[in-house]
């Protein structure tokens, strides 16, 4: 077994994208650690996995060798970055490294979109693979939503029986399927001659074009459109349905919803990792992880779901809700933090209060998920989570514990650039507040620039 982690790359236009450097938006920190490495971890939990693969087109930097050594020394597991030439897709990017990914003779690999959040019941995926599908067949995870929602994924409709994929959609226009795919597939290297099917029909299609590039988009391929689409009612398709959590990481929203849902895991699985109430510490509510070089006084108030990175300090009387406070942010005495991502090194005053609307999914539907809004609704800013601001030591990069990380801005609606600095008693909701700025008022659903 080896397994495909596609952490892509930055895009124009998305509202998850690095402010200055082409680096991975998955070392964004959540619950703790990195996002990706909530994948790493549970793919080194499946018997078996000889290797971990993060595939993607950032340029190679200081920042993520590290994360992989560090990686690889924690989960003692293989971990290498290949960086595609070009974004290649979901499926171009995996068909470029095909010798990469069989090298060892590997008989299956799983697949997963980096900029999702899950329990990863990889182990479950297998068994069902080898239960129900033939020796050459795949398996999707699927997971349910509501109708409306279903809209905005890939729906899938399936044997009730067998769970064979019958037929596939990505993104319909109309109402297809409740089932949608999570983005986490287990393949055999059978994969690989339905993909190189369509690379050969895209080349012969572009031949036809006098294009100089027409070979390199011949190899842009997504797993999804061309070639689920293909697949389905062809018995080679099958999905397993999960009732674990599941969420997509595309907006500030959805990476405090992520925190929430894997703190909430931690429960379960890392006790360890979650703070206790203890003599002289900090009152905790709920679910909180406490990186043991924080600061923190024993008047403080935290939680529910709360993320304190390394270095940070929080002063008495102060209270964090619902929030990812990162490394080496100040939260000054009495301060007020509701719904917020604080940026590396960001200083919040005494009585002050920042606050982002939260987006969560509707609590009265078992199967919403979280909606990930656009930044502007009517010509105005859409409430959001509230962020402040990353700390730049140099072009593309950002200091933490671990050394540098990529300059990226984070998902969601409200950032406050690198060092930003709110003043005692202010109020800031929903806004978005631009790098290296020290504001001197209080401000409501505003763009500082």
């Amino acid at each position: 077994l080896k397994a495909v982690i596609l952490i892509g790359g930055p895009q124009k236009g998305t509202r998850f994208r690095p402010l200055s450097f082409e680096v991975p938006k998955p070392l964004f920190p959540v619950a703790g650690v990195p996002m990706v490495q909530h994948h790493i971890e549970a793919c080194a939990r499946v018997p078996g996995m000889k290797e971990i693969l993060l595939l993607g087109f950032y340029q190679p930097h200081e920042a993520l060798s590290r994360f992989l050594v560090a990686a690889q020394q924690e989960f003692k597991i293989p971990i290498r970055y290949l960086q595609e030439y070009a974004a290649l897709g979901t499926a171009g990017g995996i068909y470029h490294f095909r010798d990469q990914i069989l090298s060892g003779g590997a008989e299956a690999f799983f697949v997963l979109n980096a900029d999702v959040c899950s329990e990863f019941p990889l182990q479950e995926m297998l068994e069902f693979g080898q239960r129900h599908g033939a020796a050459h067949s795949f398996v999707i995870l699927g997971t349910t939503a509501n109708r409306t929602q279903a809209l905005n994924y890939g729906c899938i409709v399936a044997n009730a029986d067998t769970q064979e994929v019958q037929h596939y959609v990505e993104k319909p226009s109309t109402f297809v399927s409740e089932v949608i795919n999570c983005g986490v597939y287990l393949f055999t290297p059978a994969i690989f001659q339905h993909i190189g099917e369509v690379f050969q029909r895209q080349q012969q299609e572009l031949a036809l074009e006098e294009s100089s590039n027409g070979w390199q988009r011949a190899e842009v391929i997504r797993l999804e459109q061309d070639v689920f689409t293909a697949l389905a009612g062809r018995g080679k398709l099958y999905v397993y349905k999960t009732d674990g959590f599941w969420s997509q990481i595309k907006s500030a929203g959805s990476a405090i919803y992520a925190s929430r849902l894997y703190l909430n895991q931690y429960s379960k699985t890392h006790p360890e990792r979650l703070a206790q109430n203890k003599p002289g510490g900090p009152i905790i509510r709920g679910n909180v992880y406490i990186h043991p070089t924080a600061s923190i006084d024993s008047t403080a108030v935290l939680g529910p779901n709360v993320s304190i990175g390394e270095g940070v300090t929080v002063g008495a009387g102060v209270r964090v809700r619902e929030s990812i406070v990162l490394h080496g942010a100040a939260l000054h005495d009495h301060t007020c933090v509701l719904n917020t991502i604080v940026g590396w090194d960001s200083t919040i005053g005494r009585w002050a209060r920042v606050e982002g609307t939260p987006s969560d999914p509707n609590p009265n539907d078992p199967y919403a998920k979280i909606d990930s809004e656009s930044l502007f609704r009517d010509g105005r800013l859409t409430p959001s989570i509230t962020i402040l601001g990353e700390s730049q030591l140099q072009p593309g990069f950002w200091r933490t514990g671990q050394g540098l990380l990529p300059s990226y801005r984070p998902p969601g609606a409200v950032p406050a650039g690198c060092s930003v600095t709110i003043p005692a008693e202010v109020v800031i909701l929903n806004s978005i507040v631009l790098p290296h700025k020290e504001l001197s008022r209080s401000c409501k659903n505003q763009i500082i620039l």
